[in-house]
């Protein structure tokens, strides 16, 4: 499998392992090679011949579970009649059932469907020696300390038990005391100490600019393969619609997709056909993907476990990552807060101008060039044809048009799209009561024809009644879609946007007023004849 020499973590776990009844808890950063560290001295002691389970791992997520299992395939090739099994929500119950009936040796599992099959008397723990929980602090956060306590109570007490974190919460403690005796504590660098490897980076922006600022920091960065992290499902399936609009490679991953569509999204990103994977932090627990060279967080978590865990899923194995945060003021607290708990200093990044980003991707571009391998055989015979085609060129006009070929697009773009200001620490005001009620959404398309601020109303613009609102499952980007497939011509800002239960209101410049109502008034959208006008304060 391409290992060469032991990670820190499985040089102090696996001969400690080895020996009979040692427990541990091991803290160790995520993607430092934990699985194999409990893994292989656990397939070591399997009996085939007993056809029960022997050990059982528990683990937060689907994703982990089907992870963990194909490791221990992997760890086992050379293991005759060795089985593992997956088990998890979202599959089928009845063949689980089936692969337990014909014997298995290692149970993975969430804890949620494992139970299922201890209350339907499936499956025999009576013979398991070893209990993994991986993942534990995500474990204790997503509240399954609960469906921990049923499944061990079917479980011999003379188990051993083994611990594996990345953090140190005090529920661990709290299990450890409860189930296990005398555990060993293995800490690779210091407890809730961030990956050494991972370059912590957080850009200031006002909160109306955030998504603007995540294109920035996209287009900075062009080879960037990376997580997105937000808050909620609602914000993660926005963010990615709107970098899908704006013509980047992204997908959402969030619990509100079945578990096909998971496996699907999952797929297309450790293929890398997508370079965006834009998550909720219970989505992501437990992904295990090679080479991610960012992390993002579109905000920062309120617990610095949950921090941890999202900039572990870069600089793994050895290899260097960044985790970027994109903040406004108010969170500014959080910066100092996961400073004090990881050891790692933030460093502060100026948001990349529109002629830094075109320098970035040039150059990027042409060291591709240099780069790229040339197959004569197969190019051979057409390039007479070639040559004769473009001979009316010289060098440089060949190679300025192939630059604009591939790069008009974005350089017309942040021609257009002016600089983004930093905010000023010492302005800082008290909050309004929903003095921004929509500042996300202040996003044009990067075709440049419509770009929304956000803003509250200011006296430049005309605000204009339309009769879609949320009834009509409308969102401000969709609303800014539909104006920018309509409105011919030069760019026209848009202003708030308030959504109604029956209709909504949005703001224009007052010189685009008429444009804009002429070029929607009786349009076919959203399953209705358009109707807009102006609006008009009692």
């Amino acid at each position: 499998m391409g290992f060469e020499s032991p990670m820190p973590v499985q040089e102090e776990v696996i001969p400690f392992l080895l020996g009979r009844d040692n427990e541990v808890i091991a803290l160790a950063q995520t993607g430092t090679g934990k699985t194999a560290a409990y893994g292989l001295p656990i397939l070591q002691q399997i009996n085939v011949k007993i056809a029960n389970p022997q050990a059982v791992v528990l683990c937060p997520t689907r994703e982990l579970c089907l992870q963990i299992a194909g490791d221990l395939n992997d760890y086992s090739k050379y293991i005759d009649k060795l089985r593992v099994l997956p088990v998890y929500g979202g599959s089928s119950i009845e063949s689980q059932i089936k692969a337990l009936r014909r014997g298995v040796h290692i149970v993975v599992a969430t804890p949620g469907r494992l139970i299922d099959l201890i209350n339907r008397k499936t499956v025999d723990l009576s013979e398991v020696r070893n209990v993994i929980l991986d993942e534990a602090d995500e474990m204790l956060n997503m509240g399954f300390e609960e469906n921990v306590d049923s499944i061990l109570a079917f479980i011999p007490k003379d188990r051993n038990m083994l611990l594996f974190s990345a953090t140190m919460p005090e529920g661990i403690a709290g299990i450890a005391k409860k189930y296990m005796r005398s555990p060993k504590e293995i800490v690779i660098g210091r407890k809730n100490e961030g990956a050494s490897n991972v370059k912590h980076i957080y850009y200031m922006v006002n909160a109306k600019d955030k998504y603007l600022v995540l294109k920035r920091v996209a287009d900075y960065y062009p080879n960037i393969y990376g997580i997105i992290f937000c808050r909620t499902r609602k914000e993660t399936q926005e963010i990615a619609d709107l970098l899908i609009r704006d013509g980047y490679n992204a997908d959402s991953l969030h619990g509100d997709l079945s578990q096909q569509q998971r496996d699907y999204v999952m797929q297309k990103f450790r293929i890398r056909n997508l370079r965006l994977l834009v998550a909720t932090d219970v989505a992501a627990r437990g992904l295990d993907v090679d080479d991610l060279t960012h992390v993002i967080n579109y905000g920062l978590p309120d617990d610095v476990e949950s921090y941890t865990h999202r900039s572990g899923r870069t600089g793994r194995a050895g290899k260097t990552g960044t985790s970027i945060a994109i903040i406004h003021l108010k969170e500014k607290h959080k910066v100092k807060n996961i400073e004090r708990t990881i050891h790692k200093t933030f460093e502060q990044a100026t948001i990349p101008t529109g002629k830094q980003i075109c320098n970035k991707q040039l150059f990027n571009f042409v060291d591709k060039i240099e780069k790229v391998s040339i197959n004569e055989d197969e190019i051979n015979d057409i390039m007479p044809s070639i040559y004769r085609k473009l001979d009316w060129l010289d060098k440089e006009e060949v190679i300025k048009r192939m630059i604009s070929l591939e790069f008009n697009r974005i350089i017309s773009y942040y021609q257009d799209a002016g600089e983004i200001e930093s905010p000023r620490e010492d302005r800082v005001r008290p909050a309004k009561k929903d003095r921004y009620k929509r500042e996300e959404y202040g996003h044009g398309k990067s075709n440049g024809k419509f770009s929304g601020t956000g803003r509250p109303s200011e006296k430049g613009f005309a605000r204009l009644f339309i009769n879609i609102g949320k009834i009509d499952r409308v969102r401000p980007q969709q609303l800014i879609g539909l104006l920018n497939d309509h409105i011919p011509g030069r760019k026209v800002e848009v202003g708030r946007i308030d959504l109604m239960k029956n209709f909504s209101f949005f703001e224009v410049r007052k010189e685009d007023k008429n444009k804009v109502i002429k070029s929607l008034n009786k349009k076919n959208a959203f399953g209705r004849k358009i109707a807009i006008e102006e609006a008009f304060e009692k």
